[in-house]
């Protein structure tokens, strides 16, 4: 059996059309979810354990707290809000605008059984930060091993 060479000619169009797609894309469906692999959701979130609660951690830049929404149910976390479009007007000409705007809703699968009535949340500096104690029932216990 003989190999056959494989090059890689025309690669750098093949990029530079994936990239006009993207742009495209990302043009039409600004601010809204958008089903394809590799588009990140917004808001971005961090989800860490820290001993005996689950802190999740949103970026939420231009709202303000009465504008975000949080709910548990079970084990998911629930955020949704909007972010107000800031009205320009510029008669001069055009400009470019890359700030999204609009509705958003993001669900997070917790990882242990939370304390419903102690969560706290905090929305500073455009970042939402929730601390969720976790339940009674989840916490580790350390058990004495006897010899």
């Amino acid at each position: 059996m003989a190999l056959v060479p494989w090059t890689r000619r025309g690669r750098n169009e093949l990029v530079r059309l994936h990239d006009e797609m993207d742009n495209l894309f990302d043009g039409f469906f600004r601010g809204l979810e958008r089903p394809f692999a590799g588009y990140k959701t917004w808001p971005a979130i961090d989800v860490a354990e820290k001993g005996d609660a689950i802190v999740v951690r949103a970026e939420v830049p231009g709202c303000q707290p009465e504008d975000v929404e949080i709910s548990v149910y079970g084990n998911t976390l629930t955020i949704c809000g909007e972010k107000k479009e800031a009205k320009e007007e510029n008669e001069k000409g055009y400009y470019h605008l890359e700030s999204t705007y609009g509705s958003f809703r993001r669900e997070v699968t917790l990882p242990a059984d939370v304390d419903e009535d102690k969560i706290e949340a905090v929305c500073k500096n455009g970042v939402l930060s929730i601390t969720l104690p976790k339940a009674e029932k989840t916490k580790a216990v350390k058990v004495k091993v006897q010899g």
